[in-house]
């Protein structure tokens, strides 16, 4: 009789309060439901201003068919949300961040990243987290991810802030030795405490 009231409560925390908890305190994670923070989907794509869903998608597509041509590989299609306001931006807990990408679950574009590299950017580290495994991705190390993010996503800007530029430069370097066809492989072996020397 005992064991019934704690399976109770130990099945409302894990199915109620949990989920629950995640979604006030971890806000990026509301792109698993994104219409409960405001916005419209169709299909896997998602605006807060439907006027603009059309630029959007074509912003999509562009990204889509960019990392194919470049990696090879295609997309799984997780959501994406694009926010033309501030506002929904930081319904998903942007911030400061123009855009953010949590695992393979989707990718929240924030008002100043509707830009083809922007976009790019974002799909690439879903590329990553599909190829590498999203746990295995948190143990990679910066000039890794953000590098090959910045510097295959054909951003224009010839220079970066700190630390970016530093992280874009030395996944260039290393990305010269190993090469399109060992990326993968390669991205497998490095590990946050290794230098770009690491994977190759």
């Amino acid at each position: 009789m005992t064991q019934l009231p704690r399976l109770q409560r130990l099945a409302l925390l894990v199915c109620v309060v949990t989920p629950a908890l995640a979604w006030a305190l971890v806000k990026p994670l509301r792109v698993v439901a994104p219409e409960l923070n405001g916005v419209r989907c169709v299909d896997q794509l998602c605006a807060d201003d439907l006027s603009r869903l059309e630029e959007a998608q074509s912003l999509d597509r562009e990204a889509n068919a960019f990392l194919a041509a470049r990696f090879g590989l295609a997309l799984q299609r997780p959501r994406i949300v694009f926010c033309a306001t501030q506002s929904c931006a930081d319904g998903f807990g942007l911030g400061a961040r123009s855009a953010v990408t949590v695992g393979t679950t989707g990718t929240v574009i924030g008002p100043t990243a509707w830009k083809p590299y922007y976009v790019r950017h974002e799909l690439i580290h879903q590329l990553q987290a599909q190829q590498l495994g999203v746990i295995a991705l948190l143990f990679k190390p910066a000039w890794l991810v953000e590098g090959m993010a910045y510097g295959l996503s054909d951003d224009p800007r010839p220079t970066l802030a700190e630390p970016r530029q530093a992280y874009r430069t030395e996944f260039l370097d290393w990305y010269r030795n190993v090469g399109a066809e060992r990326l993968w492989t390669a991205a497998r072996a490095a590990w946050w405490l290794g230098g770009p020397a690491a994977g190759r």
